[in-house]
């Protein structure tokens, strides 16, 4: 005895539901690569916080902030000058900041690193370090 067959319709529905999944699951794709949630960037990317100053020199490196900024006389100087950053501006705003710079400042240059809350932990323990050397 032959298997029963499907009527048309079902496998044209059933193909239109995987083709509605698989557009769902790209769309959550690019939102995780643009728009990381904040939760996502904290489980990809943490960092070590037993020696914060000394992580936050190696993100500097990691994502070249010289290549805009001076920080302690060396880099360039297309962006501010961080030297004494942390006199001029609160902690809280430059986690703010390196949060989301165009929250912030709507037409900033400065691009959004996508930075996990440790990543700026440790970012803006460096500055205060870098500008605590030079008092």
């Amino acid at each position: 005895m032959a298997a029963p067959q499907a009527p048309p319709d079902a496998s044209g529905r059933k193909r239109m539901v995987c083709l509605l999944f698989l557009l769902a699951v790209v769309a959550v794709a690019v939102w995780f690569v643009f728009f990381p949630p904040r939760w996502w960037l904290n489980m990809t990317k943490p960092v070590d916080l037993s020696n914060p100053e000394t992580t936050g020199a190696a993100l500097g490196a990691e994502y070249d902030c010289r290549r805009c900024h001076l920080i302690d006389s060396q880099g360039k100087s297309k962006g501010p000058n961080l030297a004494g950053v942390t006199t001029r501006l609160d902690a809280v705003f430059l986690r703010l900041w390196l949060r989301d710079p165009s929250a912030v400042k709507g037409r900033t240059s400065m691009p959004n690193f996508h930075l996990s809350d440790s990543e700026i932990e440790a970012l803006v323990a460096y500055l205060m370090a870098t500008d605590a050397t030079k008092e």
